[in-house]
């Protein structure tokens, strides 16, 4: 039995103890369910836990151990001359015998190789075959335990309530695990990166040439890792992006919360949302193939050299882009003011757009102002775009009509195809990595914190 079989099987002993438990429950109480310390449900849920955590486990055990204990056994029965070679042609051997067992590999096989992918298959189904055994029948063993204690006394809504914290406390844990896994491996690689390459010449380097030259004496031999060109396009792109996302965003959240009426309102705003679902590499080709042609076609009519791909094609895409975020924070924010505040500015004989202005706004503007320090970090780690549309050249420039490059397409670039994890080249992108990280980090407390001053004002 597959695996993917064994868990839908699962599944279905679960909802099968559901059930038995909850009538369980009601037989005990005599169909009366106030005699009952629990809901009837809480029984249910409590057999079905019992029938399907246990199996569950043995499963992700089973399945986390199965591959290495298969692989060992089928070394072992493999001939002494084959056997005894080094580690990586031993990968490389296991690979084989793998491939020929999952019938990839085509053509003239060596018999030593085929009889060890037989014995892998075999391996295989006899594990397929304990596994299935052993899951089922420790599913049917918990659900009769948890049959067996299921009484009127029995605190069924207790365990349940305690295993669902344990669930939530193991899910947040490996959450922040994962991040810190995460940080520790690019500062680790970023660590191994600045032995090699001076951190004053990565922070304030004006030369970004990341490639290895073959020749000692090839011009930038060494290589120039010098990302101020890089952080220089990050912010001209994500400053075009957000002259054009804040006006639009700010303004139809105004217009959405004061002037519209409900109807519209109702239709707008998830329309405007829509545009946050979008996948960015939609808003690449959009860039590429309509918005960079359109802008280099008006500046030829204008005199200006436009480059084929340029920072402003980028920039205007991205806007587009972000807008959502600007609008749905400041929309939220803004119906968060207190509607006193609005009555007694009219009371005061203000006007609309004067409440607007003068009160609205003012009380408004730290919950706005996160939100813009939100979009900006999330303009500022935005690749498909910026990789599509603004090209791979590290120029120095502040010219929205060049050609320039951001720091994400750059990790993306460094990281494409195979790549030894020892050169300055690639460990430059966990750099790279590293410095977006604590930028984002940064505007995300900023923005954080201004949030909850507002909210610690009007709540």
């Amino acid at each position: 039995m597959q695996k993917s079989t064994l868990l839908f099987l699962l599944v279905l002993l679960s909802a099968a103890a559901y059930h038995i438990g909850r009538q369980r429950s009601l037989q005990v109480a005599g169909g009366a369910v106030r005699n009952l310390h629990s809901l009837p449900s809480y029984y249910g849920y409590y057999a079905a836990l019992w029938c399907g955590i246990p199996a569950l486990l043995i499963l992700f055990l089973w399945a986390s151990l199965e591959n290495s204990i298969i692989t060992q056994l089928v070394i072992s029965a493999l001939p002494d001359g084959l056997n005894s070679v080094p580690s990586d042609r031993l990968s490389l051997l296991i690979n084989d015998i793998r491939n020929v067992a999952s019938s990839a590999v085509a053509g003239e096989i060596d018999p030593a190789i085929e009889a060890a992918a037989n014995h892998y298959l075999k391996l295989k189904d006899t594990s397929n075959r304990l596994l299935s055994v052993l899951a089922i029948s420790v599913a049917i063993t918990g659900a009769a335990y948890a049959r067996q204690r299921i009484s009127k006394e029995h605190r069924a809504r207790n365990y349940v309530e305690k295993s669902v914290t344990i669930f939530l406390v193991v899910c947040s844990t490996l959450a922040i695990l994962t991040t810190i896994g995460i940080v520790l491996s690019v500062l680790f690689e970023s660590i191994r990166f600045f032995q090699k390459v001076p951190v004053t010449e990565f922070l304030f380097g004006l030369d970004w040439s990341p490639q290895m030259a073959i020749r000692e004496d090839q011009v930038g031999s060494s290589g120039a890792f010098g990302a101020v060109p890089l952080f220089m396009g990050t912010l001209l792109i994500s400053l075009i992006a957000m002259l054009v996302a804040v006006p639009i965003g700010l303004l139809s959240a105004i217009y959405l919360s004061e002037y519209a009426g409900s109807r519209f309102r109702a239709t707008a705003k998830p329309l405007l949302e829509i545009l946050a679902g979008i996948p960015t590499v939609v808003y690449g080709f959009f860039a590429a193939l309509v918005v960079a042609p359109f802008v280099r076609d008006l500046g030829a009519r204008f005199g200006l050299d436009v480059s084929s791909e340029s920072a402003l094609a980028a920039g205007l895409v991205m806007g587009i882009m972000i807008i959502p975020f600007v609008s749905s924070l400041s929309d939220d924010f803004i119906n968060a003011v207190p509607q006193s505040l609005r009555d007694g500015a009219y009371a005061l004989g203000a006007t609309q757009s004067e409440t607007i202005r003068q009160v609205i706004i003012p009380a408004a503007l730290p919950g706005i102002v996160g939100g813009v320090l939100l979009a900006v970090s999330r303009a500022i780690g935005e690749t498909m775009i910026v990789v599509m549309a603004a090209g791979l050249t590290a120029n120095l420039t502040v010219n929205p009509l060049a050609a320039v490059t951001t720091v994400t397409s750059q990790i993306v670039t460094l990281l494409v195809g195979d790549q030894e994890f020892d050169s300055p080249k690639t460990l430059a992108a966990f750099a790279l990595g590293l410095v977006l990280f604590l930028v984002t980090l940064a505007l995300n407390i900023i923005a954080l914190h201004i949030v909850r001053k507002y909210r610690e004002q009007y709540e």
